[in-house]
């Protein structure tokens, strides 16, 4: 059902955009933020947008506005709807920049649909999917088909086109096109593209189209057969190893032709410390780059891994301490730009044997209370948190959304930081269960996921 109105009520309102950060009442009409008011000095009593109070009760709320023979607005609307967020955060949305949705082609391990209520499930309203599909997005066609499967989805997704056809690296997609059908950047995730030349090509192309390019940094004549992060692990276990370089030289090549084409680049599930440095100083020196890190880089590391779990097996894989350390630093000084998942799912047949298991684990359902761990240890805000979640990734894009502010669409993600529980996939919207935190105890639930002011998941 889609409400004309809706009232979100004594919630603690945190958006990083507008530097709000406290107990606010939010008015939302035909799908945009109308008002947002300040709830008083702990008076709990919202104001309506016509400047009288209201009761703090939503059934009295909702009792007082049928009275009326209209609703909390000022009797302008005829359907309203009142949640009352006392004991919750309110925050904009989240944004993943990086799922793996496996539709076309994989669809028994996960397909538009499951991929979009994973997400509401985790509090994301906007994800963008990668185009490793089968056939690989690099085409009109294939960018079609999901924006039209993806019209009833319980999240917006904004399709990824491929940077070469096939993801073969030789020969550009035809992505001019692809953006006229409806694709939002470009990426050949899971591969890096060898050739500088093409390479060089596609980010001018990006830059006359306005086109977002999203790198996979990965030089594979030096990650070989790795299967996890070469070290002591890797040594321990007699696991071929991916060396960091590998991911370090292509960041910094990649960074290179940024500064000489003038692109924009961004630099996806960057891992390393020596990556986070390279993109620090690229910054300081007036390239256009961008960077995410994903919650399993933040939170776990090369000594986690388990070859008797290949749920601890990804693409790049688990760094060491001082690694995840690094990125850590990234958050905290605004090297990082966003926190995106790398959501891949598997089918439980394919995580079986370690070394012949596909890369990649599922995270959109556990990314906020994996990443509010950060918090209770005391290593960011809670704010910096949703801002990584939110309107950086926006600002990534180019997207108008990560907001609250009046006018902004009503994408907006509830949440109770009280409630503790264990991790369990098998409870998870998903298709698959390929995940390393199963059986964490964590807190931070999400209660709502709000999409274009109608409720999406309570």
């Amino acid at each position: 059902m889609k409400h004309k109105s809706l009232a979100i009520i004594n919630g603690h309102l945190i958006d990083p955009a507008t530097g709000r950060n406290g107990r606010y009442d939010i008015f939302i009409e035909n799908g945009r933020v109308r008002e947002v008011v300040s709830c008083g000095k702990g008076t709990g009593s919202p104001r309506r947008p016509d400047g009288l109070l209201a009761m703090t009760d939503s059934t009295s709320l909702r009792a007082s506005a049928s009275s009326r023979g209209g609703s909390a607005f000022g009797g302008k609307q005829s359907s309203e709807q009142i949640i009352d967020a006392e004991g919750l955060y309110v925050v904009p949305g989240f944004i993943d920049l990086h799922v793996h949705l496996r539709d076309p082609g994989q669809t028994h391990k996960e397909d538009i649909e499951s991929g979009a209520r994973s997400a509401a499930a985790g509090g994301f309203t906007t994800i963008f999917c990668m185009p490793n599909t089968v056939p690989v997005n690099d085409s009109v066609e294939t960018t079609k088909y999901i924006i039209e499967k993806a019209v009833h989805s319980a999240v917006k997704i904004v399709p990824v086109g491929a940077i070469t056809e096939s993801s073969g690296g030789e020969t550009l997609a035809p992505f001019a096109e692809m953006k006229q059908a409806g694709i939002g950047a470009i990426s050949d995730d899971g591969c890096s593209v060898d050739s500088d030349a093409v390479m060089k090509e596609a980010l001018l192309k990006s830059k006359e189209l306005g086109l977002l390019v999203i790198t996979h940094p990965e030089d594979s004549s030096i990650s070989k057969d790795g299967v996890m992060h070469e070290g002591s692990a890797s040594q321990k276990y007699g696991l071929p190893g991916i060396p960091p370089e590998a991911e370090e030289s292509i960041i910094d090549r990649d960074i290179a032709l940024a500064k000489e084409t003038g692109a924009h680049l961004h630099l996806a599930h960057v891992s390393t410390a020596k990556g986070i440095e390279s993109i620090r100083r690229a910054k300081a020196n007036g390239i256009s780059v961008t960077c995410e890190v994903t919650p399993h880089h933040l939170l776990l590391t090369d000594q986690d891994v388990s070859p008797d779990d290949p749920n601890t097996k990804m693409n790049p894989p688990l760094r060491t301490e001082s690694d995840r350390l690094a990125l850590i630093e990234g958050l905290k000084d605004g090297t990082v730009d966003a926190i995106a998942t790398d959501h891949a799912p598997h089918a439980a047949e394919e995580k079986q044997d370690f070394i012949k298991a596909p890369f990649g684990i599922i995270g959109m359902e556990t990314a906020f209370p994996v990443c509010y761990r950060l918090i209770e240890d005391g290593q960011i805000s809670l704010e910096r948190l949703v801002e990584l979640l939110t309107i950086g990734p926006s600002r990534v894009a180019g997207i108008m959304t990560g907001t609250l502010k009046e006018g902004s669409v009503a994408d907006i993600t509830l949440l109770d930081l009280n409630d503790a529980y264990i991790i369990d996939p098998t409870q998870f919207c998903s298709k698959s269960q390929n995940c390393p935190f199963a059986g964490w105890k964590v807190k931070g639930r999400v209660t709502h996921t709000i999409i274009g002011g109608n409720i999406i998941k309570q």
